[in-house]
């Protein structure tokens, strides 16, 4: 005979709010309950579903592995719930929640403001989360957020595609586009026309720290494994743009670039490729497998779509191609 499950919206709440908080009394404070209630609700429903979910210590409390799938799965139960209710409760009373993990793409932040701004009116909680390629994943997969922004290449592109099958998450192209040559304006290579590795060489290659044994995989920057004489890496937006700046430096990515965010004091110059590279970078967005999006995400994407054909972003191969991902 089948087991029957009676947890309540409430008890999820209750669950979901100790694992953001880390912590009975936090928890309990947050949601205006004595900690006695908190802590029978989450006795109750272990008791019911014949796991763990949390280990308590004096330190606070952590999600047992049991736990960590069982929350990732009533987290996704628990949004939808919201999403519904967004359409049938008074704006004001409802709170609108929406979060986006990416790689380091202006375009992208040019999207989600647009996004927010359609919901000025309303309470919202939003987060774009402008991380490392894992930390994108990861994100998405335990659904801290419900979009996450990567790209993928010939040389990235098994290990993204494993990594992807393995969290139960789903690529999908945004774009195609060849790879450009990101630089400042005071750069001695300035005014030409096209660069290649030859041109390039005397001057450091800049990228994005990623971290751990799959580093060139996990890199933004494509053709990152080329052996160049010179790197710096950086960990934010603000720090590669100083060091462009001030060291001469460049960093191959995309030929997508809003001047409006990343200053007009940068320029974009095709990449001229020898034959046997391939430097061209499929841009697209990762969701949970069989998730439904929000109107928040739908909204976002249709953003996105918009920035993507502004003029702009010319010189541009645009494709709906959806992949899934495979071993």
């Amino acid at each position: 005979m089948k087991k029957v499950i009676n947890m309540t919206l409430q008890q999820i709440n209750y669950l979901l709010t100790i694992a953001e908080t880390r912590s009975m009394n936090k928890a309990a404070e947050k949601l205006y309950i004595a900690q006695p209630t908190l802590t029978g609700a989450v006795h109750d429903v272990e008791k019911e579903i014949g796991i763990t979910v949390f280990h308590r210590t004096h330190k606070g409390v952590t999600p047992t592995v049991e736990g960590e799938d069982f929350l990732m799965r009533i987290k996704g139960i628990y949004q939808q719930y919201e999403e519904v209710m967004g359409y049938y409760v008074e704006e004001s009373s409802y709170r609108r929640k929406f979060a986006v993990s990416m790689q380091h793409y202006s375009f992208a932040v040019k999207a989600f403001i647009k996004m927010a701004r359609h919901y000025d009116s309303n309470r919202f909680d939003l987060a774009l989360r402008e991380t490392k390629t894992l930390e994108v994943i990861k994100d998405v997969s335990s659904l801290k957020s419900e979009i996450g922004i990567i790209y993928m290449c010939e040389a990235n592109q098994r290990v993204i595609e494993r990594l992807l099958k393995e969290n139960e998450l789903v690529f999908t192209a945004l774009i195609e586009c060849p790879a450009s040559v990101y630089l400042a304006r005071s750069h001695p290579l300035a005014n030409e026309k096209e660069l290649t590795f030859a041109q390039l060489e005397p001057y450091p290659c800049l990228s994005f720290e990623q971290g751990g044994e799959n580093d060139i995989y996990l890199a933004e920057e494509i053709l990152i494994e080329h052996a160049y004489q010179k790197t710096v890496k950086a960990t934010d937006r603000a720090t590669m743009m100083n060091l462009m700046a001030g060291l001469n430096g460049y960093t191959l990515c995309s030929s997508i670039y809003s001047e409006k965010l990343s200053g007009d004091q940068f320029l974009v110059i095709p990449f001229k490729s020898d034959d046997e590279l391939r430097s061209t970078m499929t841009i697209g967005y990762i969701t949970k497998k069989k998730w439904e999006l929000s109107s928040m995400g739908k909204r976002f994407l249709d953003e996105i779509d918009k920035v993507l054909k502004l003029p702009e972003h010319t010189d541009i191969d645009k494709t709906n191609t959806v992949c899934q991902a495979t071993a």
